[in-house]
């Protein structure tokens, strides 16, 4: 995800491998210790970045459909299917048209790169893109794909704010203005070589996308909520999930597909990889548990959705550290997150205005803030952390929170002129009447269910 890969020393760690984000360039050669030698394309790193890849889809159609889809009511279930099957299907096509050169293209500046991949061009079969051993690469093809998919997520996930009230030419307005303001200029920033955080001193820790992904997603919901305003009955009328029986289905196949999202972060199949997967289960694990813990703290019972939502919070919440963290420091991040999500989730959202309908911002922006805030501690080697014996917290500490206050402000501001501009163009927001009847019927002609 880096267009060119930093020095260990730079990122103040001991080893190229321990930095935070994965890797990115298109050199013929690379310098070895020896001197120049032919760059050599890894057919297991190739298979584990493809098989990655299709592990994020997997996350997306079915994983985040039925996930979403199940949270609710009967009437809108094909509504929040087809947004999230055509949205993300929308940013595949825009990625190859212009996002992947805005993002990791050649040349540009801190916060985009230059047009000069537009429609892939120069891309060929043989263009390769380095991974962190010297001498190895993939090819770029694959790279492109693997990046592809979590500009798809990204935007799908902002959905989970708007459900239930939102035009669909509205979302589809929203998302191609979304992707070229928001979220292409976040991933050049954090993850390209001439990015403004990822040339922060020191730089930024974000290994799979704790500021690009899920702040960024969180947050543009949040913004979205309140420019739409709350579901017509919403605290007056019953809204619970029509089926969590799905809902823990697309759980499932999230976490499954987020081995993808992590471990395939490291761009080649080794102790990294290995490293964040383990930290994939855990940080999830702790996620769960904690969550239903904290309900009955609170005088609820442990919950289905709370054990699903924990799960999800510690996911989002390890996405930066998976490479970044031991799995006790992962346990400990998952942890903190479902009791912060949960609190808030449980407690405090009840008492706001705020319709974040399916907790998008409740889970992802602030699994994503505890998660990216987090990873500068993570990285400590007494909490079996991969930093160097002489690791600097304090001022790794002051980027990441940098980093998640640049995230916030373009995100925020980003999606508020999405949003509006979305708004004049479509109206945004479906009638009362069609509200009221479902938006399966009323935006798509038909039923999830026909019984």
């Amino acid at each position: 995800m880096k267009q060119a890969l930093k020095t260990a020393g730079a990122l103040g760690l001991g080893a190229a491998l321990t930095a935070a984000l994965p890797a990115w360039a298109q050199d013929g050669a690379l310098q070895a210790a020896g001197g120049p030698a032919a760059a050599t394309v890894n057919k297991g790193d190739t298979a584990w970045m493809m098989t990655s890849t299709v592990l994020v889809m997997t996350m997306i159609v079915p994983g985040l459909a039925l996930f979403y889809g199940g949270l609710v009511r009967t009437k809108n279930m094909l509504s929040v299917l087809t947004q999230i099957l055509a949205v993300a299907s929308f940013a595949m096509i825009i990625w190859v048209m212009y996002g992947y050169t805005m993002a990791f293209g050649d040349g540009g500046n801190a916060f985009i790169s230059g047009f000069g991949k537009l429609f892939l061009a120069g891309v060929t079969a043989d263009s390769t893109a380095a991974t962190f051993t010297d001498g190895v690469v993939i090819p770029e093809y694959v790279f492109i794909a693997f990046q592809m998919t979590f500009a798809a997520i990204t935007v799908s996930l902002v959905i989970g704010g708007l459900v239930e009230r939102m035009k669909f030419a509205g979302l589809m307005v929203f998302a191609a203005i979304w992707l070229t303001i928001v979220y292409f200029p976040i991933a050049h920033m954090v993850w390209a070589g001439n990015g403004l955080l990822f040339n922060w001193s020191p730089a930024a820790l974000d290994f799979a996308g704790g500021t690009v992904v899920h702040i960024n997603a969180g947050v543009s919901a949040l913004v979205g909520a309140i420019i739409l305003g709350p579901r017509l009955g919403y605290k007056k009328d019953i809204m619970a999930p029509h089926s969590l029986v799905m809902t823990l289905i697309g759980t499932g196949l999230l976490w499954v597909g987020w081995f993808g999202f992590n471990a395939g972060s490291a761009l080649e199949a080794n102790g990294s990889a290995a490293l964040a997967m383990l930290n994939t289960f855990v940080a999830t694990a702790a996620g769960v548990l904690f969550w239903m813990l904290t309900e009955r703290m609170l005088g609820h019972k442990g919950s289905l959705l709370g054990a699903c939502s924990g799960a999800i919070a510690g996911l989002v919440a390890v996405t930066p550290a998976a490479g970044n963290s031991g799995p006790f420091g992962a346990i400990l991040l998952g942890a903190i997150a479902a009791i912060i999500c949960a609190f808030f989730v449980v407690s405090v959202k009840p008492k706001l205005s705020l319709d974040d309908s399916l907790d998008a911002f409740g889970i992802h922006g602030l699994g994503g803030i505890v998660g990216s805030i987090g990873t500068a501690f993570t990285m400590l080697p007494g909490l079996g952390g991969p930093g160097a014996a002489d690791y600097a917290l304090g001022p790794q500490l002051v980027t990441q929170i940098v980093a998640v206050l640049i995230s916030v402000l373009w995100a925020g501001v980003g999606s508020a002129i999405a949003f509006t501009i979305a708004k004049a163009a479509t109206g945004l927001r479906v009638s009362e009447e069609v509200e009221r009847e479902g938006l399966d019927l009323g935006e798509h002609g038909e039923r999830a269910y026909n019984y």
